[in-house]
């Protein structure tokens, strides 16, 4: 999923929750940035930071409005975070800006098939029937629940990549390996051998 030397990176997270991707890259010689909009959340990273003895900066901000000049960074990262959080018309042109030419855009977020395939109520796992329609996906609101997520279908994100100045350089669509377990409630072990639940883009910014 990363780049094969990050030894002197200058990487950003978007969306970097408790930090924990921030931290491998940390291990893998890079020197990370972990951004948030949420306190609650950065209170906890720079805390398993100061319990791990692994320090670097965390930023109480936005990443629709990502607060760094740009062409700063070599690689910036979202798992779960900005990816599925934010808008993607907003914060991909973001993540373009800050990032410097060549540098490498990779986001890990929910399958297109596990969101066309979700029953409405949120805490129930992907069906093997259509619930929604695929064209025209952006903004979802689930029943029960306050949380907006986006999705995009896969011509729009690489109509939003392209028009950003990235190129495409993978798609990753996951899918378990045998003997593989899971806790969470997304999707069945049985349902995501058979379609992907999660996707990870691989872009890199024109030169």
């Amino acid at each position: 999923m990363l780049p094969p030397d990050l030894d002197g990176a200058s990487t950003l997270e978007l969306g970097c929750g408790t930090g924990y991707v921030s931290a491998w890259l940390a291990r893998r010689g890079a020197r990370p940035a972990g951004l948030d909009n949420s306190s609650a959340q950065l209170t906890t990273a720079a805390a398993l930071q100061d319990r791990f003895g692994l320090h670097f900066p965390l930023i109480y901000a936005s990443a629709e409005q990502v607060p760094f000049a740009g062409a700063v960074f070599d690689l910036v990262i979202s798992e779960y975070g900005a990816s599925n959080w934010c808008d993607p018309y907003t914060w991909i042109p973001e993540a373009a800006r800050v990032l410097r030419p060549g540098g490498w855009l990779i986001f890990l977020a929910n399958a297109v098939q596990a969101v066309l395939t979700w029953p409405e109520q949120d805490d129930l796992p992907t069906t093997k029937t259509l619930q929604r329609p695929y064209f025209d996906m952006h903004r979802f609101q689930w029943e029960g629940s306050d949380a907006i997520e986006f999705h995009l279908g896969h011509g729009d994100m690489i109509r939003l990549l392209r028009r950003a100045g990235f190129e495409i350089c993978d798609l990753i669509e996951i899918q378990p390996p045998p003997g593989s377990t899971t806790r969470h409630p997304i999707a069945t072990l049985e349902w995501a051998r058979q379609w992907p639940c999660e996707e990870v883009w691989k872009a890199r910014k024109a030169p």
